[in-house]
Parts: C-alpha cells; sequence; structure tokens
C-alpha cells in the first residue's frame, strides 16, 4: 500500500555536493515522521536526519552543518541536500517514513564520496 523510492545518488568527489529525493505513493499522503538513514558497508544503519509532518528537524552530529533536509507534504515527497561531502559519507541512503508506529522503507540509494 506504501511504497517510497529514493532517487539522486551518485559519485562525487570530497566537497561536493548531491541532493536526495523520496517520492511517497500509495495510501499515505502525510506521514508523522520522514527521515534519512544510511548503511555504510560492514556497519549498521544510523539515523542521519528526521523530520515531522510539522517541519521539525533532527540531525545526527556528524552531518549538522552540511546536510538539510526539507519535506514537501503536498508533493508528498522530502529531499535531502548534501553539502560539503566527506568520504566518510559514503553510504547506501534510506528513506522512512512512519504512520501509526508502522516503519516504511524504500529500497536505497548509493553515494559515494571519493577522496
Amino acid at each position: 500500500q506504501v511504497q517510497l523510492v529514493e532517487s539522486g545518488g551518485g559519485l562525487v568527489q570530497a566537497g561536493g555536493a548531491l541532493r536526495l529525493s523520496c517520492a511517497a505513493s500509495g495510501t499515505i499522503f502525510s506521514p508523522n515522521l520522514m527521515a534519512w538513514y544510511r548503511q555504510a558497508p560492514g556497519k549498521q544503519r544510523e539515523l542521519v536526519v528526521s523530520i515531522t509532518s510539522g517541519g521539525n528537524t533532527n540531525y545526527a552530529d556528524s552531518v549538522k552543518g552540511r546536510f538539510t533536509i526539507t519535506r514537501d507534504n503536498t508533493k508528498n515527497t522530502m529531499y535531502l541536500q548534501m553539502n560539503s561531502l566527506k568520504p566518510e559519507d559514503t553510504a547506501v541512503y534510506y528513506c522512512n517514513a512512519i504512520l501509526r508506529g508502522i516503519n516504511y522503507w524504500g529500497q536505497g540509494t548509493q553515494v559515494t564520496v571519493s577522496s
């Protein structure tokens, strides 16, 4: 019923920028919470940033000042602007949405930052 689709990943040099998008479709149009997670090879998935339907945000310390999340409830889409990228940002980035306590996940998009 609910599908999340990420896009915008790719390969970029250190110091460069990328913008990720996550579009939600199905029965959900305004999730209570949406977030970006990432998972590097051999590591567990970690929260990058979350955003509520009201626009309140919570960033991981590692990305503060470099990443910016926005949410367009009308378009049922959220974005992650990633600036000043570092090699340690390399990971698969996942879109997440929560509605009534149920987690919905995208399939992930690869972000690779070369040194």
